[in-house]
């Protein structure tokens, strides 16, 4: 992977799941549920399966989720900490809000 690709790649997660998790804090005044909600999303992302397949074959779609965990690259564990690190100061931005007054937050 290129330098630049995963300078682009790491700022776009940690953006989107900051916003997204910024957005969903301020209207269902949970601060930390996205961070409950993001290994879901990673375990979806890296088993490239079909949320049905776990339902009507879980033997064959947790057996493909468990190799491709095994073979996640350095790159990627880098891409998705970082959007991990956006919902973590999001949920962190929103306590500060919090703390500080704001209301709707």
């Amino acid at each position: 992977m290129n330098l630049i690709q995963l300078f682009i790649s790491v700022l776009l997660y940690f953006v989107l799941f900051y916003g997204i998790s910024f957005i969903l804090n301020m209207i269902l005044k949970m601060t930390w549920i996205m961070a409950v909600v993001y290994p879901v999303i990673v375990l979806w992302i890296i088993g490239r399966v079909s949320l049905f397949d776990y339902i009507f074959s879980p033997g064959e779609a947790f057996t493909t989720l468990w190799e491709n965990i095994i073979g996640i690259s350095f790159y990627d564990i880098i891409i998705l900490g970082s959007g991990l690190l956006g919902i973590i100061l999001a949920g962190l931005t929103i306590r500060f809000l919090r703390k500080s007054g704001y209301q709707m937050f």
